[in-house]
């Protein structure tokens, strides 16, 4: 059904193969190709449409972005018409990225401005939260993974986007991608030389942004590259709670949000979160490399730690709290997983003193001790110093090497590398072991934390395990043949050898997960997450990876047939 242009039509939506609007008597084909079918949104600047393109074979859908200004004066005029100028120029640039939608025509007719892009159908993530309810932590620690490429991207590019939000985040529907959308607020043409000149900092005309999402230095005129990574930490606010950037109250002193009494995450994300929040540029993540090499060594982190932990003894359990639970818990749609994790009563040994650890300076020790190690080759290893007693160990971060297949490096061994007998070798952490009776028992109790667990070779075979996180776990040769793993985070976890046939994994987050030989066949797979997941000899016949992040080479490292189910959709062969 046409739908008039006009923005002053009372009644915009007209008759099938009417030329003209009855109502207004406007011209209902732009440019006489493009038909206007309903309108999407309309703002301060303009409208938008979904409209047909009738100048090409099917009429493709497209969407028109029209300059429309609240206000006729003519300094704002200027202003419309500079922002959308400057959006049509980004997009022509960076456009060709394929989460970000093509710039397909530009041009002005009469007094009107209009920028015609490619249709992205899906939902945005705020209208996803608001159907399914909050993310988890894992959902929103892989929606960072996804997101902040390409915004490194963007930045690659010398582009500020401005206006990071829910509303400008959609998942694409047929492939479940992340689109970034609305260039109409971009600062381009970012100076580098003045930029670190004045810490990044590039000079515009006038503030442009949403109010909550965009930083102090945004709101001055003063953005910053770093001015995306703090919308980009309200938005991962908004995913956590459903709440907009006005429901979080304020420090008075510092302006700061003050949103952590608000969220249920681990400590380590919660500090990576702060960084991304905090209101001081100079402070705050500059660029999304930072953002993801942190979360990149949170695992470590926490690992590390445990080594300054030793377990609870009998005379301890009357006074001992539990401890938080590693994962954010909390109710959440189908698109992510729920439940609250399981936790275990610890102590922290305070030495001969008696005096508390300072738990920050030790874990920014263990980071640092962790980077130089890493920069070196190296792994870290427990120097055993403030060790309680003989049996305390540190857990050895692995050292990941540059194969396609996401192996860990031949000279440092951890739990997930196979020996020369193709046995798993033991690391140096202590591992809580479990009976497949325990498993089941402890989740039909709520558990849901079995991180750095011993369970392989069990028969797990059709459990029910949806949720759950075995981060850095070993189910070595464990038969979960037919099991629902929903959701679960397998990151650095050893499935080598593994029976997972016909076993649900969908959206399961498998960052680093050992697969090497594992059988596959038939398993669902669909939107996981299995970036540097070793496939090696994976056997993937019949199995569905649809929307799943993988690559190319990694597909080559596994075995498939004519009945696997590519990530685009498609059928697939590849031996």
């Amino acid at each position: 059904m046409p739908y008039c242009f006009n923005p002053s039509c009372p009644n915009p939506e007209n008759l099938v193969n009417t030329e003209h609007c009855q109502t207004c008597g406007a011209k209902l084909l732009l440019r006489d190709r493009y038909q206007a079918i309903r309108g999407l949104g309309q703002g301060g600047f303009g409208a938008t449409f979904l409209a047909l393109n009738k100048g090409l074979p099917g009429e493709p859908q497209c969407v028109i972005k029209q300059l429309r200004p609240s206000n006729n004066a003519p300094n704002v005029i200027e202003m419309a018409r500079d922002l959308f100028k400057r959006e049509a120029k980004t997009l022509g640039k960076i456009g060709s990225h394929p989460e970000i939608p093509t710039l397909m025509d530009y041009f002005d007719e009469g007094s009107e401005f209009y920028l015609v892009q490619e249709f992205v159908n899906g939902l945005t993530l705020q209208q996803e939260v608001k159907q399914n309810g909050p993310f988890t932590e894992v959902g929103v620690r892989q929606f960072l993974s996804e997101i902040l490429p390409l915004i490194q991207y963007i930045h690659s590019q010398q582009v500020i986007h401005r206006d990071i939000k829910p509303a400008n985040i959609i998942r694409r529907n047929h492939d479940r991608k992340l689109v970034l959308i609305d260039f109409g607020a971009v600062k381009d043409q970012v100076n580098p030389a003045a930029a670190s000149a004045s810490e990044q900092t590039a000079l515009t005309s006038y503030a442009i942004g949403t109010p909550g999402y965009a930083p102090p230095e945004q709101m001055a005129m003063r953005p910053v590259y770093s001015s995306d990574i703090y919308a980009l930490g309200v938005t991962c606010l908004f995913l956590l709670t459903g709440k907009a950037p006005k429901d979080f109250g304020y420090d008075p002193r510092t302006g700061e949000m003050q949103w952590r009494k608000s969220i249920d995450v681990g400590d380590n994300f919660a500090e990576v979160l702060a960084k991304m929040l905090d209101a001081s540029v100079k402070h705050r993540y500059q660029m999304s490399n930072d953002v993801l090499r942190a979360l990149e060594m949170e695992p470590y982190l926490e690992s590390l730690a445990q080594g300054m932990i030793k377990p609870t003894t009998a005379t301890d359990k009357a006074t001992s709290k539990p401890t938080k639970p590693r994962w954010g818990g909390g109710t959440t749609g189908s698109s992510m997983g729920s439940g609250s994790m399981g936790s275990s009563s610890a102590r922290v040994d305070q030495g001969a003193s008696g005096g508390q650890p300072n738990r920050s300076a030790k874990v920014s020790e263990i980071a640092e001790r962790i980077r130089q190690r890493r920069a070196a080759g190296g792994t870290a290893k427990g120097s055993g110093q403030g060790r309680p007693d003989s049996t305390q160990v540190f857990a050895a971060p692995r050292s990941r090497s540059n194969t396609s297949g996401g192996q860990r490096g031949s000279s440092a061994k951890s739990g997930n590398d196979l020996g020369s007998s193709g046995q798993p070798v033991e690391n140096r952490l202590a591992r809580t072991r479990c009976t497949a009776e325990q498993v089941v028992s402890n989740y039909a109790k709520g558990v849901r934390d079995f991180a750095y667990h011993e369970l392989s070779n069990l028969d797990l075979s059709k459990a029910l395990l949806a949720d759950v996180n075995f981060h850095d776990s070993r189910l070595f040769k464990t038969n979960l043949q037919g099991a629902d793993l929903t959701n679960t985070t397998l990151s650095q976890a050893n499935f080598s050898q593994c029976i997972l046939r016909d076993a649900i994994l969908a959206r399961a987050f498998m960052n680093y997960t050992n697969l090497q030989n594992a059988d596959l066949r038939g398993a669902d797979l669909s939107y996981a997450h299995l970036s540097n997941a070793n496939l090696r000899g994976a056997n993937l016949s019949g199995a569905n990876l649809t929307g799943a992040k993988i690559s190319e080479e990694q597909l080559a490292l596994a075995k498939t047939s004519w009945n696997t189910t590519m990530p685009n959709g498609k059928a697939g062969w590849r031996q």
